[in-house]
């Protein structure tokens, strides 16, 4: 059995944060669960293309309000407390944060705790 607290997480491979994120990565490919369980903070203003090429990536809003939006259509979603996004087709997405949002996500296949954003957003 894995327990881990969001405060285990901080300081190590599964803390990371940028520009008005934060990610904490609660699970990684090396605990052997088949996906990556993330507690993630976007700041108000947060704005980012992100694409994730290699992984399929579902979130759920649990707090604050923002948007994504689809690059390849231009469809603008409203993102608030209950909603769901996933990227079932690896899509290119931009989301913004309105105000301080927390979403619970996952990755499959598992992130490895080395993965960073390339110039296009893409993981």
């Amino acid at each position: 059995m894995i327990i881990k607290t969001r405060e285990d997480v901080v300081g190590t491979k599964g803390d990371a944060s940028g520009d008005k994120w934060r990610s904490q990565r609660l699970l990684h490919e090396e605990d052997g669960m088949g996906v990556t369980l993330v507690d993630g903070v976007l700041e108000p203003g947060f704005d980012m293309v992100l694409w994730q090429k290699n992984h399929l990536e579902a979130c759920y809003c649990i707090e604050g309000e923002g948007t994504v939006e689809e690059l390849d259509t231009g469809r603008v979603h409203e993102i608030k407390p209950g909603t769901l996004y996933a990227m079932n087709e690896h899509d290119r997405h931009r989301i913004r944060a309105i105000t301080r949002m927390r979403v619970i996500c996952t990755f499959v296949p598992p992130l490895t705790g080395k993965e960073v954003h390339d110039a296009d957003g893409s993981l």
